[in-house]
Formats: C-alpha cells, sequence, structure tokens
C-alpha cells in the first residue's frame, strides 16, 4: 500500500511542494490582512501550522474526491493515470485521506480559534464531493460545474481570514477583508477556466470553454476576470508598498496582450501555458510585497 501510495502523490498531489503551498497560501491571506490593518506585532505559533496544514488537507481531499469522481471519465481519457490505470487501488487513497483529515480535525478542534468555519469549510468540501447532490444536471454541465466548485478557494479564504481578525481582534468586515476574500480565487478561476480554452486544431473529445462558446468569447471572458482580479491586488499592496503596484500593472499589461495575441492567432501558443506564468509572477509579487514590507516597512 505505501508503495502504491508513494505513486499516487508523487504524480497526482506531491507532499512537499503542497504543504510549501499550503503554508504560503495561509501566510500570505494572513499578512495581508494583518499589515493593511497596521498590526505589526505578530505571535506566530503552533495555530499558523494548524492552519496551513489544513489547507494542505483540505486540497488533498479534493484532490482525491476528484480523481475518484472521475475515476470512469479518466478511465476513457487518461487511462495512464494512477488510479485508472490500476497501479493505486481506490481504497489505498480512500485510507490516507480519513487518516490526514481526522488530524486535521483533531488540530483543529484543540488549537483553533475558528471551528465553526473550519465545520463551513468541510461542508462545503463534501457538497462538492457529492456533486451537491445534483450530479445528474451539474457534471455533464461546464459552466455549472464551474459556478458550483470553484468558489471553494473563498472558503479557504474565509477559513484563513475567520481565523486572523478573531486572533487580532480585527474587524470583520472592512475594505481589506473584502478583497482579500476574492485574492487566490480569481487566479483559480481564470487558470480553470484558460485551461480549457484550446486552438480549433486542438479540440477532441473533451468538454472546453472554446468548443462551447468559441475560443474568442471564453478568452474575452478570462481578460475581463484578470483586469478584475488585479483591481483586487492594487488594493491590497497600495498601501505596502508602491513600487509592486507599478509591476502588478506591467503583468497586467503583458497579460493583456497575450490575450490578444491568442485571439488573434490561437495556433501561436497554449493559452494556460501563458496564464500560468502570469499567476506565478503575480503571486510571487503579492509575497515579495509581504516580505519587503516586513524588512523594510513601507516603501
Amino acid at each position: 500500500m505505501l508503495g502504491r501510495l508513494h505513486v499516487y502523490f508523487k504524480e497526482r498531489y506531491p507532499i512537499i511542494p503542497r504543504l510549501i503551498l499550503g503554508l504560503i497560501v495561509f501566510l500570505e491571506i494572513h499578512f495581508i490582512i494583518l499589515l493593511n490593518e497596521g498590526v505589526t506585532k505578530f505571535h506566530i505559533g503552533i495555530q499558523e501550522g494548524v492552519g496551513a496544514f489544513t489547507v494542505f488537507a483540505f486540497l488533498l481531499w479534493l484532490r482525491i474526491a476528484d480523481d475518484l469522481k472521475d475515476f470512469e471519465t479518466d478511465g476513457v481519457l487518461f487511462p495512464d493515470r494512477p488510479l485508472p490505470s490500476g497501479r493505486v487501488k481506490k481504497k489505498d487513497v480512500v485510507i490516507i485521506c480519513i487518516i490526514v483529515q481526522a488530524i486535521a480535525v483533531a488540530l483543529n478542534v484543540i488549537f483553533m480559534n475558528n471551528i465553526i468555519f473550519f465545520v463551513i469549510l468541510y461542508v462545503y468540501g463534501y457538497l462538492m464531493s457529492k456533486w451537491f447532490f445534483q450530479r445528474a444536471k451539474i457534471q455533464p454541465s461546464l459552466p455549472l460545474a464551474l459556478v458550483t466548485h470553484n468558489p471553494v478557494q473563498m472558503f479557504i479564504n474565509l477559513y484563513i481570514i475567520s481565523f486572523t481578525v478573531i486572533k487580532y481582534d480585527i474587524p470583520a468586515f472592512s475594505i481589506t477583508t473584502f478583497m482579500t476574500l476574492w485574492t487566490l480565487y480569481f487566479p483559480a478561476l481564470i487558470w480553470e477556466v484558460s485551461r480549457k480554452i484550446k486552438a480549433p486544431k486542438d479540440e477532441n473529445d473533451y468538454t472546453t470553454y472554446s468548443k462551447l462558446f468559441g475560443y474568442k468569447k471564453a478568452t474575452r471572458f478570462v481578460l475581463i476576470l484578470t483586469i478584475v482580479d488585479i483591481f483586487t491586488n492594487f488594493v491590497l499592496v497600495f498601501r505596502l508598498n508602491k513600487i509592486s503596484v507599478g509591476v502588478l500593472a506591467l503583468l497586467v499589461s503583458w497579460m493583456t496582450w497575450k490575450f490578444i495575441q491568442f485571439m488573434k492567432d490561437p495556433e501561436k501558443f497554449t493559452l494556460v501555458n501563458k496564464v500560468e506564468i502570469y499567476t506565478y509572477l503575480q503571486e510571487s509579487t503579492m509575497l515579495l510585497t509581504i516580505v519587503a514590507f516586513l524588512i523594510f516597512g513601507k516603501v
């Protein structure tokens, strides 16, 4: 079983990178709120570690739940993946998922101050795994699957925001918390749509937004989302580092140009590759903004 799990984690959910991702997601949202609210004295301890582990554990659950519910489809479209290929058994991933989630539950009950938001997060995750009990309607519809499943990032954000505002007695409803609720949600949404926009010659039996709406309309939609997303970033970094605002402006200008190029010639490059580069640079800018503020103060 351990050997099979090694195969699964290596190909579907690399443990170390995902642990680092959980830490980055938690601390980015945590510090963006604190710094915008003028909190400069921090008490980093086991609670922040538990929060980061919870993000890791929850995303693992989503990964496994997604692989299980798409088992039959993957058997046709992606037969080489660990589960449909038979290299990993379903019971393997179910057992490890139960163990990891049990640890997350225990840690949150013992250490965290926002247990109700932990419950809300996991209730939403459970409903997602069950297609909100409307599988026959949602599964065949790409747009319905998007609007019901993609908001999960907002629930992760809400879990982190609730911990931060409770711990530091920060107002729960403010421009900062509202904008932070949306941060990371839009990049996830942009990536999810972009990876299903293809040039006409690359289309196959896999359902894509470009097949449903045409690649130009789908690309325009992602362009609008990108502009809205960068606006939330502007608001969150403006009081921290003006240089970061300029960097973000350059990044969104570059990405806008790539969207225009793709609409003119969809065979020139794969859109999602450019979106991934943009997202990495954007999130790196946000992280560097936090680090720079902590080291040098407001710039």
